[in-house]
């Protein structure tokens, strides 16, 4: 499982940063890679990675500001020219996603070569299954309607204690297999073993949160708590609160402060303002550090694996 940046800019894009969007390859997992948001020039960022677009089976939309969605139309025309024929996608948004979408395309009169689905998304809140994996989803306190999302990875099966029947001189075959599927089995001496004793504790799976454009607000600390990792949006720096609160904003200290309270193990903070330049960031980076020590502002291409 690994999170790969691809815009992490607010509003508009500079030099240095496209506006926000970003992946979550679950190729081992799943074979599949979830794209949330899909600001303008998406598909160009792709480009420079190694991610291919047949595989985006989920794109999820945390609000209709443009910068987060004026990519779509464009990303779902070239998709099915890079692999993605017949290769299904579901878009999840706020209400108004799927006229947007609709529209975009039948205006310019594009005829994609895969099923799209569109699930306009609860205003209150709720939850997604897909494969195991859960996907909940809460409002958060913006312009417009805007949501932050929480991935559950399931719980993976504990593995067979090997090192527990070596005193029983089982040679390497089916019988592994059996015990590892809780099965009892005989053993030529006589000796019966009960696969569920040999097999150890589940373990839990892990959990990102994904937060769109936000003020502080109450659902984030639902959302976040106990999370492997945090994405949260970062605007502003700790000395424009007013500002980030007029604009429904948040500062890199919010985010600090979010990932210190819920107790989430690491915070990636992204949508950062245009008008910060390198010197700036740096200064951002420590505000948050002092908060919150395993804070990082990201930047655009930036890989990350999740523990």
């Amino acid at each position: 499982m690994e999170l790969l940046f691809l815009g992490t800019g607010a509003g508009v894009p500079s030099k240095g940063r496209n506006v926000s969007s970003l992946a979550l390859k679950l190729l081992d997992e799943l074979n599949e890679i979830w794209i949330f948001d899909c600001g303008e020039a998406t598909q160009h960022q792709i480009l420079k990675t190694t991610l291919k677009p047949r595989k985006v089976t989920h794109i999820f939309i945390t609000h209709l500001h443009g910068d987060h969605i004026f990519g779509l139309p464009g990303f779902l025309s070239s998709r099915s020219f890079q692999g993605g024929d017949n290769e299904p996608l579901t878009i999840y948004g706020p209400k108004g996603i799927k006229g947007y979408v609709e529209s975009s395309l039948r205006y310019s009169q594009t005829k994609l070569q895969y099923p799209l689905k569109i699930v306009e998304l609860d205003s209150q809140g709720g939850s997604i299954a897909h494969q195991g994996w859960l996907i909940e989803y809460l409002p958060l306190k913006h312009g417009v309607e805007c949501f932050g999302y929480r991935i559950i990875e399931p719980d993976k099966e504990g593995e067979l204690l090997v090192g527990k029947l070596q005193e029983y001189n089982i040679p390497n075959g089916p019988i592994f297999g059996q015990l590892k599927r809780g099965e009892i089995v005989t053993l030529a001496d006589g000796t019966v073993l009960d696969g569920k004793d040999f097999i150890g504790q589940p373990k839990a799976g892990r959990v990102i949160t994904i937060l769109g454009d936000t003020r502080p607000n109450a659902n984030i600390d639902i959302l976040a708590k106990d999370a492997d990792v945090l994405v949260h949006e970062g605007t502003h720096s700790q000395d424009e609160a007013k500002m980030a609160h007029r604009y429904f904003h948040s500062t890199v200290a919010d985010a600090a402060k979010a990932a210190e309270r819920n107790q989430v193990k690491q915070l990636y903070i992204n949508h950062i303002s245009s008008r910060y330049l390198a010197a700036d960031v740096k200064q951002l980076a420590n505000q948050a550090k002092r908060i919150f020590p395993e804070s990082q502002i990201v930047h655009d291409l930036q890989q990350f694996e999740v523990d």
